[in-house]
């Protein structure tokens, strides 16, 4: 017997909210950490990586979990690479905004090879 593969919920836009929102979410606690002084600021990051896995767990209920993983590992290196660079006097360099350029065109050909995998895989 073989198991049959678990289907997504309909409507992956919802999905795409959540990879938005847990997106924003490990923004907000990256900076927290940067400017926490107090032991209740470190509570409060804590709840808000709770926050920010609760949604990363509902994105990947509509969206493969290999796109979502993708996209907020990207989301996060880059948006701290940014802020690091914006908000906290970090250098900015050519190789810098190369490597993040790199990485979001992993992601997309990531995306496009998982689509095309599905495309040419056999009906069970």
């Amino acid at each position: 017997m073989h198991a049959q593969p678990q289907t997504k919920p309909a409507k992956p836009q919802l999905g795409w909210l959540f990879v938005g929102l847990t997106c924003l979410m490990e923004w907000i606690w990256v900076y927290g950490f940067h400017t926490a002084n107090l032991p209740w600021h470190f509570v409060l990051i804590a709840l808000l990586i709770v926050v920010d896995f609760y949604f990363l767990y509902r994105a990947c209920q509509f969206i493969p979990t290999g796109t979502v993983y993708a996209l907020f590992a990207a989301a996060g290196t880059i948006g701290t690479a940014l802020m690091d660079v914006t908000l906290f006097g970090g250098a900015f360099s050519v190789a810098k905004s190369l490597f993040m350029i790199l990485l979001l065109l992993g992601i997309v050909m990531l995306k496009l090879a998982d689509g095309k995998s599905a495309d040419t895989s056999p009906n069970s």
